[in-house]
């Protein structure tokens, strides 16, 4: 079947990849064609009940991936979900919606980026979505909000951004009580890039609907333009070039398979954009010859670029938690995830009649970014070695964890039990137990630790080989460590230990021996797993420097071909990355638009 030559093809209909489309087909005269292997699951209450994400971790809207055994876990493989569906991970998230810190975003540049630094960047965060504050003055001061500043606000994106916090949850306010009284409220507006403490956070949840706002509500409209072609069930194998006089390959097509057909051909006139994913976007280069000439060699793939930064340069935060039993009366998530009957009932009942209830919370309401107590200056990191063969890499890390008013790590509250001792098959875990609990976990911010991700086949459909190597590098663990100690004196403030139990029950034996830094330790890597921010296996960085991708997002060493997604961050911002997504996809677009 012969297809219609369009302007550009997309490879990927997820986050990024509708939002490139979306700004490109603004203009009228220019045609966009999206390929993506998921289905359109725009109707399906998983995605649009907030509450339900959990549900489609592992099924058919997730890749499924898991991580090669990880020895600084002790051996354990670890759960890498990735949306697959129109929206990609958009649509499968937990909704946080996080700020990243100046000084993240300016690291960038000095990788090699110019122009990607925070004030290059910013614009495209705001342009992304509109914060909608609670309108009474109850539930502001409930949640302690007295920081939004309107410089830093986004007002007119599509994206719809809440509070998921409300006055019938005495916890939201017990968390912001608690940070006060320690002294580390939050020092500002998180979206100005400069602060750090404890604060009630947003979601991408649409606060007059009570649903998910994501890619397909945000920026979906662009699919119904007469200049927009969407093919669902559509896998790409590989990126098919042409050659200039001088050898330089010309990205021209795309070899894809669409459901059970036979591969067909899909022809671009402009530019072929990938879009795929963190793992599927190098996988895709690798297939169609852009990688490494070693591994490209072990599979047969004959080389069109020598690029050995493909699939190199992962980041993740890795995260864990500790559950406390609440006391009778506080209302969790518990008896919802054990499907109790009474509970689900009555959920579905506030959420149908009222949209009010805890159907309208996806992951977090509290958050908290926390530099490393007692200090990550020279006395901590001395001890520990570099990165020899990227010392721009490890001083951009040190530079940001070792500022008293930087965080290594982002606290957060989560009103349910998190048996992340599972092997970490999911983020809550199966072996529910009978009791109510409040869990506080932690997630480091910036890890030393980095790893990769290759194609283990020649054949589209075997899974990459996704290798995390997470505390590799040993710093990373005393780090986090330090951070899981402090959370018991979290625990011990007033506002938090009047709702918990008193010798209660918490999630795992090891979880009484966390106050040592050597129980803290030994219970993060016997419990520690993704929280699924992974990004930089196609990194913006020069050639000579490990860089896939040059400050156009085009792959080096080609010509029309571009990366737009989380792939291509050099560095893993601080906090959830679902908002600095949205912005270099909105910052992407433009940088394609301009050089039509």
């Amino acid at each position: 079947m012969a297809h219609p030559i369009t302007d550009y093809i997309i490879v990927g209909g997820g986050t990024s990849g509708l939002v490139v489309a979306s700004r490109l087909s603004e203009d009228p005269d220019t045609s966009v064609l999206i390929l993506e292997a998921g289905a359109d699951l725009s109707a399906d209450p998983r995605v649009n009940i907030p509450a339900f994400w959990t549900s489609l971790l592992g099924s058919d809207a997730d890749w499924q991936f898991r991580s090669a055994p990880q020895p600084g876990l002790g051996g354990r493989t670890i759960a890498e979900p990735q949306g697959k569906a129109v929206g990609g991970s958009s649509t499968i998230n937990g909704q946080a919606w996080i700020a990243p810190a100046k000084r993240d975003i300016d690291a960038w540049e000095t990788l090699g980026n110019p122009g990607w630094n925070w004030e290059g960047l910013a614009p495209y965060y705001k342009k992304s979505y509109t914060l909608i504050p609670p309108s009474d003055q109850e539930t502001l001061d409930h949640l302690g909000i007295d920081w939004i500043n309107d410089e830093y606000r986004g007002t007119s994106g599509p994206l719809k951004i809440s509070f998921p916090g409300i006055v019938q949850n005495p916890l939201c306010k017990a968390w912001i009580d608690a940070f006060r009284s320690m002294d580390k409220i939050t020092t500002g507006d998180p979206f100005s890039g400069t602060s750090v403490g404890g604060y009630s956070n947003t979601a991408s949840v649409d606060p007059d609907t009570k649903t998910r706002s994501y890619a397909v509500s945000a920026y979906g409209h662009a699919l119904q333009r007469p200049n927009v072609r969407l093919i669902t069930g559509a896998k790409a194998h590989k990126v098919l070039f042409a050659y200039t006089e001088n050898g330089t390959p010309v990205a021209t097509r795309v070899l894809a398979q669409v459901g059970d057909a036979e591969p067909e051909v899909f022809t671009c006139a402009k530019e072929i954009i990938l879009a795929a994913g963190v793992f599927n976007t190098p996988k895709l280069l690798e297939l169609s010859g852009i990688g490494g000439q070693e591994i490209l060699a072990t599979h047969g793939i004959p080389v069109v670029v020598d690029l050995p930064g493909v699939g190199e340069n992962m980041q993740d935060h890795l995260m864990t938690g500790v559950s406390y039993e609440v006391i009778d009366g506080v209302v969790t998530g518990d008896a919802l995830m054990r499907q109790e009957p009474e509970a689900l009932a009555l959920a579905q009942k506030l959420y149908v009649e009222h949209k009010a209830g805890p159907f309208t919370v996806g992951g977090i309401q509290s958050h908290a970014y926390m530099p490393t107590p007692g200090g990550s200056g020279p006395e901590l990191l001395d001890k520990y070695p570099g990165l020899p063969n990227d010392p721009d890499f490890y001083n951009a890390i040190r530079s940001l964890i070792e500022l008293p008013d930087e965080a290594s790590a982002a606290w957060f509250l989560f009103l349910a039990q998190t048996n992340l001792h599972e092997s970490g098959d999911s983020f809550v875990g199966s072996k529910l137990l009978p009791e109510s609990f409040a869990s506080l976990g932690c997630s480091q911010s910036h890890a030393f630790s980095r790893g990769a991700t290759h194609i283990a086949s020649p054949d589209v459909d075997v899974p990459p080989t996704i290798d995390p190597r997470y505390f590799s590098h040993p710093a990373d663990l005393e780090i986090m460590g330090r951070h899981v100690q402090a959370l018991e004196q979290l625990r011990e403030t007033a506002a938090l230990s009047a709702f918990l139990k008193p010798g209660g029950k918490r999630n795992h034996p090891d979880a009484h021996g966390i106050r040592d830094l050597e129980g803290a330790k030994k219970y993060v890597v016997d419990s520690a797993t993704s929280s699924y921010h992974t990004c930089g296996t196609a990194a913006m960085r020069p050639h000579e420097r490990g860089g896939v991708v040059d400050g156009e997002l085009r792959v080096h060493g080609t010509e029309r071909l571009r990366v737009v997604d989380a792939s291509v961050f050099p560095l893993i911002p601080r906090g959830n990355i679902q908002s600095s997504v949205y912005a270099v996809a909105e910052k992407a677009a433009d940088l394609i638009g301009h050089s039509k």
